[in-house]
């Protein structure tokens, strides 16, 4: 905590000093949405460049200085939450002053932009984010405030710690963790009791693009226990996305690349080849639109596909025939194909990437 404090105390120092010598302050943070300032690393995934380029946020430039007002606002009210060692969810800084801030969205940004210009991961200012992931299976482990949880014991679902730092005594008897994209396939599983059935595993679902919780989350895992982690996406380039932020990051949260990526994810399923070798009618197949073609085309082009030769091959086929699957698709050769046939042949015939 003196470490954050000290930090902030240095850019209100910097502030002070323009002013003392009659300068309009400037803060200085890193351009993080830029391509240019990101570098692959097989270890690590998406990572900030060292020497990166920088934007200024001006105070005395009619565009910026709001911003800037609203830096310097949010600083002063991490400063006091680390001082008083509370914590504040983005929503709970949000409605503190709603007129101010205008939208969740700005805040979001700000605070994401604070801890790359600090250095310091987001959970050290105390800034929490609500958790919209679910975490189910053979897990249990001690929350920040105590409170023991078990997912084992039931096809209950937990949501994901809001402050997956804070946890603590994780126990687990898992032989693998599954990553499954979507609510829908995850709660299927669950009511096919397939965690227990085939072997006790860990599953977890960030419903969509995973927040940062579900990310931490998974990172957690891989550090405590050093299992193998499959994902379960569609066999659509969306899927692909999501599975590549949790396996090498994303180009926004680069700056904590470190904390979030786990390289050693495999893809597990719904590969493009699978579709052909199961036989999926192509009625059951979805036409890709304009926009999944445009997002295919992206990420064929990024660094980390180069060095996955096989992943770039089912992309290829997915290009080639431009269709699209869900999960879903599955059930279309029976109701319960997915956790009776496709996982368990998938598991023990080591068919992933």
């Amino acid at each position: 905590s003196s470490e954050v404090l000290e930090a902030i105390e240095n850019v209100i120092q910097g502030v002070l000093q323009s002013l003392a010598q009659k300068k309009a302050p400037v803060l200085t943070v890193a351009n993080r949405t830029d391509w240019r300032n990101i570098e692959f690393k097989d270890s690590v995934g998406l990572q900030m460049i060292p020497g990166c380029t920088t934007r200024q946020i001006r105070s005395d430039c009619p565009q910026s200085a709001k911003r800037f007002a609203l830096t310097l606002k949010i600083l002063s009210m991490i400063y006091k939450m680390v001082q008083s060692n509370t914590y504040a969810t983005k929503r709970d800084i949000y409605y503190s002053d709603t007129l101010l801030f205008r939208s969740q969205s700005v805040v979001d940004q700000i605070i994401n932009d604070i801890s790359c210009m600090l250095k310091i991961p987001r959970r050290s200012l105390h800034v929490l984010s609500t958790s919209k992931g679910f975490v189910a299976g053979n897990l249990s482990y001690t929350d920040e405030d105590g409170t023991k949880v078990n997912c084992t014991c039931s096809a209950t679902v937990f949501t994901v710690p809001s402050n997956v730092q804070g946890i603590k005594n994780l126990t687990s008897h898992a032989k693998f963790i599954l990553i499954v994209e979507k609510d829908a396939t995850f709660q299927r599983l669950l009511d096919d009791d397939f965690f227990s059935k085939v072997s006790p595993c860990i599953m977890i679902t960030g419903r969509g693009i995973p927040d940062l919780n579900t990310r931490l989350l998974v990172r957690k895992l891989w550090d405590s226990f050093q299992i193998p982690i499959f994902t379960l996406m569609d066999a659509d380039p969306h899927g692909v996305e999501i599975m590549c932020v949790y396996k090498y990051g994303s180009v926004s949260m680069s700056f904590e690349a470190h904390h979030l990526t786990v390289p050693s994810v495999k893809w597990l399923g719904l590969l493009p080849s699978d579709l052909e070798r199961l036989n999926i009618c192509k009625d059951a197949l979805i036409p890709f639109t304009k926009q999944d073609e445009n997002k295919l085309a992206s990420i064929l082009k990024r660094p980390y596909i180069a060095c996955q030769p096989l992943w770039k091959k089912e992309l290829e086929i997915m290009a080639a025939s431009k269709l699209k699957a869900e999960i879903q698709v599955l059930t279309s050769l029976s109701s319960d194909y997915l956790s009776r046939v496709y996982l368990p042949n998938k598991l023990q015939f080591r068919g992933w990437l």
